[in-house]
């Protein structure tokens, strides 16, 4: 074991490009997936958040379904769909992300993503306080600038869902191996690769790997954490 953790550090400090390679596809897979849950994430939570129409207790049970929905089953989705013989994949539309592809493990992490995003965006600003959204409308703002003031005052909660939503992707396995294939250079990112090298037996890069990872969770942890004004001597 000590043997590996040397070999880890060693590669993690010597900046191998294998290494960098996986961390760089993983951070840019990740990172667009949670662009776009944040697109549509806080929109739709600060909707269900704020308005009342018909239909919204079924929304809010979709959103809270789908924050604890299973990755392997929403990867298992997104395969179905996106195969040759699926109702997507059947189209052969060109811009159609195709199997295989850090295209379709983009699709399948913001669906992950984004019902943690709108879910956690509609209990922050559940959580203001009422008499704000009047006092705002009595100074004659519009429903937009009323929403947009709401979400400024829950922003730290807002944020605090964006990064849930990032921590929710970054770490996930099942999914991005279901639809990804695990592609050296292709789609072999954090999670998939552990697994991989580990398999083979190559335990200084799947410890290498192991590392980083922890060490995203543990930033994402320790920004929410923050945002709620806590610390670790509490």
């Amino acid at each position: 074991m000590l043997t590996g953790f040397r070999e880890a550090f060693t590669l993690i400090i010597g900046g191998d490009s294998q290494l960098m390679e996986i961390v760089l596809l993983s951070l840019r897979v990740s990172g667009i997936a949670l662009a776009l849950s944040t697109i549509i994430g806080i929109p739709l939570g600060a909707l269900l958040g704020l308005a009342r129409f018909r239909g919204r207790r079924l929304s809010v049970a979709l959103v809270y379904t789908g924050m604890a929905f299973p990755p392997v089953v929403i990867g298992l989705f997104v395969y179905l769909m996106l195969s040759r013989s699926g109702v997507l994949g059947g189209l052969n539309i060109a811009w159609m992300p195709r199997l295989f592809t850090p295209e379709a493990m983009i699709v399948a992490q913001v669906i992950i993503a984004f019902p943690l995003v709108a879910g956690f965006t509609m209990a922050a600003v559940q959580g203001v306080d009422p008499a704000l959204r009047l006092q705002v409308q009595s100074l004659g703002a519009s429903r937009w600038q009323t929403t947009w003031a709401i979400l400024d005052e829950a922003r730290v909660g807002v944020i605090a869902a964006v990064v849930a939503g990032f921590g929710g992707i970054i770490s996930e396995v099942g999914a991005v191996m279901l639809v990804g294939g695990n592609i050296e250079g292709q789609t072999r990112v954090l999670t998939t690769a552990i697994v991989l090298e580990t398999n083979k037996g190559n335990f200084g890069l799947a410890m290498a790997l192991g590392v980083i990872l922890l060490s995203m969770a543990f930033t994402t942890n320790f920004i929410i954490l923050r945002l709620q004004g806590r610390s670790f001597d509490e």
